[in-house]
């Protein structure tokens, strides 16, 4: 596991985050926004990889959906979390910059919830080459994050400095949104739908 600190240990507030959702699952709300995306790019039975999965909703929807889904959060208190509300799910405590390219292949990595702007400090282009390195040939990547009102410590990521790391990274925009429900791109809130390169960082 990275030994740098992320923006979310400096948070501190992880345990608050898993008990609140925790809550809602418990109370039957409905959470499964990004699953539901995530569920029509996708054909039955596929292999999904939920980079960052926090408390495992995600995860547990996709599951229910049909899909082979891995789970990696690499904080411990979600970790516990996820297997406490979600028994049995497959969740490793690990993170995404410990991606190997032999974890994959992936048909779709699913990478929401500010997962990228609580990434450690100028790791965020790694990142984003890890998830690409499990991609299967037509694999895609999902990822949403907050691009106004963040959450605190998390990364003040703009538009343009997220898709210049994309490219760096070797992956290009088939889809952007302003909500997981794909309203109109906007400054407030970014869903992209990303895929390889032609040609791209790592061919």
């Amino acid at each position: 596991m990275t030994a740098r600190r992320t923006r979310w240990q400096e948070a501190g507030n992880s345990e608050g985050f898993g008990k609140r959702f925790a809550e809602l699952v418990y109370a039957g709300e409905d959470i499964d926004g990004e699953a539901r995306l995530a569920d029509t790019l996708l054909p039955r039975g596929a292999r999904v990889l939920d980079a960052g999965a926090g408390m495992g909703r995600v995860t547990a929807a996709l599951l229910r959906r049909g899909h082979d889904v891995v789970a990696i959060e690499p904080d411990g208190a979600l970790v516990r979390q996820a297997r406490e509300t979600y028994p049995g799910l497959p969740i490793e405590e690990r993170d995404i910059l410990d991606l190997d390219p032999g974890d994959g292949p992936f048909d779709l990595v699913v990478c929401v919830g500010n997962v990228m702007v609580y990434l450690a400090e100028g790791t965020e282009r790694a990142a984003l080459r890890a998830m690409r390195a499990v991609l299967g040939e037509n694999g895609r990547i999902l990822i949403g994050f907050h691009l106004q009102d963040r959450p605190p410590y998390a990364h003040a990521y703009t538009t343009a400095e997220f898709e210049t790391d994309l490219a760096a990274a070797g992956l290009r925009v088939d889809l952007r949104a302003g909500t997981y429900q794909l309203h109109p791109a906007n400054e407030a809130y970014g869903v992209w739908v990303l895929s390889r390169a032609e040609g791209g960082a790592g061919d």
